[in-house]
């Protein structure tokens, strides 16, 4: 057998091309009908077997064979050709590597590189629930004010948006794998970190590179699967992977259910160092990328990358890998991968890289690398801009921004606005006492949800009991002892204090507002936040989460099966505007079952426009900018997501009409333009 690395690039190529292999037919490296091997090399599968009397099965019920349903496309894409005057030769590689992977068929090696790009879209999705379902534990640990939560809860969205756009741009110049795998543990790393960062800042600081490091895995997976499907499967398959993010909301809800509200799970050095459930919690979930990191340890970089930087060799190897490993599976072992010939233009960065390699020190040239790389992702990105590019990557960065303005700023308005609901409850319920006059009395009942003004407080005794949400509004305290008191939300307001005690309480003196103190003592007095004995998380933020992730899957079901009948135009347009007329519903959300329901609703159809929306992002752009276009576009995304969930937000309690009416025009904007794209459902991957 004729050794397959005998003719390898050749840099004197006067069409500017690099060889592989034999020229076949037409000048592509293909020959349709196996080639004829020798007797003794017939493989024991076939041995005692006569092709002639093999039929199949499908012929009785006249079906065409798979075969032939490959034939005739590519019949018909070779016509397209000759139709053409002169083809580029993106154009021509692209065409030739659709007939290479339609070749390969799709099997166990799609699937297996399906699971691991999966968990590692999982791991994304998981990201964005870590600290909303951890900080109200993490409050009471680090002592947090209201715009250090909101800080520490945008600060994820704002890593994952600066990662987005350099790994997606570093993805098309150093390797899609390759970028994966130090993003994810760039990812690992700092989610470990944060959760035993004590401080603050240092909390702070790690999950920003926690998201840094995520924001790289929606860009570089869906690039990096597209590479290995044919044309009729990617999109029905790209959708599908797109179903991990609702696993990952899941996996989050479910855990955070299992692990936060179990407050004992952990353990304390002193006052200085607390390991608390919540931070078990954002351990666990770190499982997903520790995951997909060890999965992409056995998965191979994608070889539209390599031959698009002229890496013929290994290009070849992994396609042959591809196409042994699904046939084999398939119960075919005798077929033959029979390429041999890839044509591929060799750059001009290429050149710059061997040239610079063999100069200076390893220092130097390190730097001149990295130098140059930055370069060259930036001179990538702002490629995206070209004439021919411009029109299309503007109509998609609008697009990315209202679908995630609406769908964020609403994901973070239903959860705010159940809260919203249950305090308005809880306050409707509360007591309100007039004048009382208590003389020598020992409350030993926990006090909740009252109000006392103008009472007056003699010789009593408050032992060992709650106060939760208790407000004492000018009143009188004389001669009272108070012992081992936990509060939570409670406050003296204008209040005297004569001749009283307060030992070992949480009673200190923030929680005296204007009052006059006489002869008063504090002996014992605890201080922190961790004392705050309030209750954290309602299970029913975790069920409406879980409810939320559930919902979409549906809609990712339906997407998937006819997103290559329909068309992606369709897919996307369809479901913002249905989804613009789901949002008028929330006028009539009032209560926490009714925005519940509307929630559902909402994610289960507005789905279909994100898995369109990704699928598209992929087909629109040749392979040297697909993970740039994808990571900048994925960029502007977070953008929204950050503007979004902070306008919405800062209407509950005040109004619906203008969260609905935003997310009502954005969505309807963004649907309407949808329809402008191109369709690219049996458009060659370029």
């Amino acid at each position: 057998m004729a050794d397959p690395y005998q003719n390898s690039y050749h840099h004197g190529d006067p069409d500017g091309y690099g060889t592989y292999g034999e020229g076949g037919q037409d000048g592509y490296g293909y020959q349709t009908d196996y080639p004829p091997q020798e007797e003794d090399a017939a493989s024991d599968v076939t041995e005692g077997h006569d092709e002639d009397d093999q039929m199949y099965e499908g012929e009785y019920q006249g079906i065409p064979h798979p075969d032939e349903i490959k034939a005739a496309r590519r019949a018909a894409r070779t016509k397209a050709r000759t139709a053409v005057d002169a083809m580029s030769e993106q154009e021509e590689l692209a065409e030739q590597y659709e007939d290479i992977i339609e070749d390969c068929g799709h099997g166990r090696f799609q699937w297996s590189l399906f699971m691991v790009l999966g968990l590692a879209l999982m791991a994304d999705s998981v990201e964005c629930f870590v600290v909303a379902f951890a900080l109200p534990s993490a409050e009471k640990d680090m002592c947090l004010s209201n715009a250090e939560k909101g800080m520490l809860g945008l600060i994820v969205f704002l890593g994952m948006m600066f990662g987005a756009f350099i790994w997606g741009g570093m993805a098309d110049k150093v390797g899609r794998r390759k970028c994966l795998i130090i993003a994810l543990s760039i990812n690992c790393i700092a989610a470990f970190l944060s959760s035993f960062a004590q401080g603050y800042g240092s909390f702070i600081f790690f999950r920003l590179f926690s998201g840094i490091g995520i924001g790289g895995s929606v860009p570089i997976v869906y690039s990096y699967f597209s590479e290995f499907l044919q044309m009729d499967k990617r999109g029905e398959h790209l959708s599908w992977l797109c179903m991990f993010w609702m696993i990952g909301g899941i996996y989050a809800s479910f855990i955070a259910w299992g692990i936060i509200p179990r407050y004992g799970w952990g353990f304390s050095m002193g006052t200085e160092f607390q390991f608390h459930s919540w931070r078990v919690f954002v351990l666990v979930c770190a499982l997903p990328a520790i995951a997909a990191l060890i999965g992409l340890m056995f998965m191979p970089e994608s070889p539209r990358f390599l031959l698009e930087h002229a890496k013929h060799d290994e290009a070849w190897m992994i396609l042959k890998q591809v196409h042994d490993t699904n046939w084999r599976a398939k119960g075919e072992p005798e077929r033959v991968f029979t390429v041999s010939q890839i044509k591929t233009p060799k750059t001009q960065e290429d050149e710059f890289f061997e040239i610079q390699s063999s100069t200076g020190t390893a220092f130097q040239r390190w730097v001149v690398r990295t130098v140059t790389l930055v370069k060259l992702v930036l001179k990538n990105a702002a490629s995206l801009f070209a004439p021919d590019l411009r029109f299309a990557t503007l109509l998609m960065a609008i697009i990315w921004f209202t679908m995630a303005f609406s769908y964020y700023g609403l994901a973070v308005w239903f959860p705010d606005m159940i809260k919203h609901l249950q305090y308005e409850e809880y306050e409707s319920k509360v007591k309100v006492f007039h004048g009382e006059k208590v003389e020598r009395f020992h409350f030993n009942f926990s006090l909740e949800n009252q109000v006392h003004k103008g009472g007056e407080y003699i010789n009593d005794k408050f032992v060992n009991i709650e106060m939760k949400s208790v407000k004492f509004e000018s009143s009188l305290f004389e001669d009272c002892y108070f012992e081992d008191i936990k509060s939570s939300d409670t406050f003296f307001e204008n209040c005297t204090i004569r001749s009283t005690v307060f030992y070992n309480t949480d009673l200190y003196e923030e929680r005296f507002i204007d009052c006059r103190m006489e002869n008063t003592s504090f002996f014992h007095t605890k201080k922190g936040c961790h004392l705050n004995f309030a209750e954290e998380n309602d299970v029913l933020i975790y069920l409406v989460s879980f409810l939320g992730s559930l919902a979409v899957l549906p809609g990712n079901i339906i997407s998937a099966l006819f997103m290559d009948k329909i068309g992606r135009i369709r897919m996307i347009g369809g479901s913002m505007l249905i989804s613009a007329g789901c949002t008028f519903f929330l006028f009539m959300s009032f209560s926490q079952a009714a925005i519940i329901a509307w929630q559902c609703l909402f994610c289960g159809v507005s789905v279909a426009a994100w898995n369109g929306i990704e699928v598209i992002t992929v087909e629109l752009y040749p392979a040297s900018k697909r993970a740039t276009a994808f990571g900048l576009l994925n960029a502007t995304c977070k953008l929204a997501a950050i503007l979004g969930s902070s306008i919405f937000a800062s209407f509950v309690g005040i109004t619906k009409v203008v969260p609905i009416l935003l997310s009502c025009a954005a969505l309807v904007c963004g649907g309407l333009l949808a329809l402008k794209l191109p369709e690219t459902r049996e458009k060659v991957l370029q």
